[in-house]
């Protein structure tokens, strides 16, 4: 059977290349109207969109105290239920700082501002949450209570320890007066200590209820609204508040003073 054999000469077909036209001698390139000098200036002279927005500002009042403007919808919504703004909270700064100084046992003025002071007691549920609102202050403020509360449970603890058992290669636990108190911190019982119904209770004692800014589920049931983890959320948000403002030390302080001594957990 006969092989085919290539050819010693191959054959190469090249297309004409098209050559890019430029701008140079392209009537696309060139604009049909021409540009008004203007358009053409570097710079401008009118003040731009930051600006204004630096003097709407300036105007308006505190956001504590009214929503800013550009958070505002403009127009009716389309849908209005009944008994939506039926609610009504605190506007009144004396009731705020006079119910803030019974939680702190201190004049509020020198320890908190105003905007910090409206912030602590603001729940989300407030005007859509355009105020702010305390959840951040609430974090940081069960933080500091929670590491109160085991450092009161470890010194004041009574639980005797369990008895040590023999080890088979008569090794000895390690004992330091330190560590005495220390079968004494549960998670259990420090769920019982900072329970939100005993937590609720005492704020509401102090009177928080008064000058909370929420808006409940359900305007006739307050309590299957959450009333209670609200409380609970605002009294962490108030030590939070002041560990900012004031430092650890206040802080803990009014902690043991004024939450965990009223809870019956004693330093």
């Amino acid at each position: 059977m006969a092989r085919l054999q290539k050819p010693s000469n191959y054959l190469f077909f090249t297309l004409p290349v098209r050559r890019r036209s430029t701008c140079a001698n392209n009537n696309f390139c060139r604009p049909t109207h021409p540009i008004p000098p203007s358009l053409l200036q570097p710079f401008s002279t009118s003040a731009t969109l930051h600006q204004y927005d630096l003097a709407s500002t300036a105007s308006e009042e505190p956001r504590w105290k009214a929503a800013p403007s550009r958070m505002v919808t403009r127009g009716t919504p389309n849908r209005i239920f009944k008994g939506t703004d039926q609610f009504k909270v605190n506007e009144s700064p004396q009731k705020l700082d006079r119910i803030l100084t019974r939680v702190l046992g201190e004049d509020v003025d020198s320890m908190l501002t105003d905007e910090v002071k409206w912030l602590a007691v603001t729940h989300k549920s407030f005007d859509h949450g355009r105020r702010g609102f305390n959840d951040r202050l609430a974090y940081l403020g069960r933080r500091v209570i929670e590491l109160q509360a085991s450092l009161s449970m470890l010194a004041g603890s009574t639980t005797t320890p369990e008895p040590a058992r023999p080890d088979e290669f008569g090794r000895e636990p390690f004992k330091h007066p330190a560590l005495t108190g220390l079968a004494g911190l549960t998670k259990e019982k420090k769920m019982i200590v900072l329970n939100k119904k005993r937590v609720a209770q005492l704020a509401n004692k102090y009177g928080l209820t008064e000058v909370l800014r929420w808006k409940p589920k359900k305007l006739n049931n307050e309590e299957s609204s959450g009333i209670d983890i609200v409380l609970t959320q605002t009294l962490f948000a108030i030590v939070g508040a002041i560990s900012l403002q004031k430092g650890g030390e206040v802080a803990n302080r009014i902690t043991r003073e004024r939450i965990l001594e009223p809870l019956g957990l004693k330093s």
